[in-house]
């Protein structure tokens, strides 16, 4: 999904925060950055002032105006006119300091959102790196149902009618809470962490065949539901093989592997549904043994280690 978003858009959602106003190049409000425009030069959302690697989101402070002023006439004009060449985003003037005459003309001429804000250059940097950033991340919707389990974040996958829904039910019945119900959107929010959240439609809805779209804040309160979670396990959901398993070795250590997601490779579970399983349970004891792995306990490692030991005692 090629996420993107527009210089209003921008000045929207950061306007209070910030304390934006436009000084000129309104009429370049539909101005557009996508995630892909910045892979073709060294990319930068946003910074100082860069005629070289030029920002999307250029920021004006204190040093940069005085170093406008230092050039002069013709040089002043060139450098104007190649900041406009690179269509930025925006230009922001921090400290509430003036505007030049000049560049709000070329902001004018040339459509290019130009606003004012009376933060300080750092402050305007952070905020607005970190929310172009969010805003522009790699993202992708998967099919399941994504929850948080004993509080980290836990995808449910599985062929159609295999009960994610139900799982998901009874896991909420148990004091779990729901994410997002059949398409649950992951960002890759840094290198090694997936943020899911769920669409604006489906906020609160879960889907279960017999009962229909049930809104699960107004049935089990606010305390049932949760915006957002780092992507942490996928339990995947199967039909039981009729061929054994080589070697046994699946009994031990159970049916693990990897999903790729983006650019992560998140850990997977597969649970066999079966009738009398209670699959509830089996997500939560697959959620703590995760979690217990996480932290260097490996009980199937273990077990086998003893049994080594176990032999070479026997031996001996």
């Amino acid at each position: 999904m090629n996420a993107r978003i527009s210089a209003q858009e921008l000045f929207d959602q950061q306007a209070e925060r910030l304390a934006l106003r436009w000084a000129a190049g309104r009429s370049g409000a539909s101005r557009v950055l996508e995630s892909g425009d910045t892979v073709s030069r060294r990319p930068s959302l946003g910074g100082y002032l860069n005629i070289i690697y030029p920002n999307r989101v250029q920021i004006l402070g204190t040093e940069e105006l005085d170093w406008l002023d230092g050039l002069d006439s013709r040089m002043r004009w060139k450098t104007i006119e190649k900041i406009m060449e690179f269509r930025p985003l925006a230009l922001v003037i921090s400290k509430n300091q003036p505007c030049p005459e000049d560049l709000r003309l070329a902001a004018e001429e040339t459509d290019t959102p130009l606003w004012i804000s009376p933060r300080r250059g750092h402050e305007l940097l952070n905020h607005l790196q970190y929310h172009l950033a969010r805003k522009l991340a790699p993202r992708v919707t998967l099919h399941g149902v994504f929850m948080e389990i004993y509080s980290i974040g836990v995808l449910i996958t599985g062929e159609a009618g295999a009960g994610k829904s139900e799982l998901a039910l009874e896991l909420i019945t148990r004091g779990h809470r729901l994410v997002a119900d059949d398409a649950p959107e992951f960002t890759q929010i840094a290198p090694d962490v997936l943020d899911g959240a769920c669409p604006e439609l489906l906020q609160d809805m879960l889907e279960v065949r017999g009962l229909g779209v049930l809104n699960i804040r107004q049935m089990f309160g606010d305390t049932a539901v949760k915006r957002t979670k780092y992507l942490r396990l996928i339990v995947h959901l199967t039909r039981p093989s009729l061929e054994p398993t080589p070697g046994g070795m699946e009994r031990i250590v159970g049916d693990l592997g990897m999903r790729r997601v983006l650019d992560l490779d998140v850990p997977m579970i597969s649970l066999p549904v079966m009738p009398g399983r209670n699959l509830a349970v089996l997500t939560e004891a697959a959620t703590r043994t995760h979690i217990l792995r996480a932290k260097g306990v490996d009980p199937a490692a273990a077990f086998m280690a003893r049994h080594s030991h176990f032999l070479e005692r026997g031996d001996s």
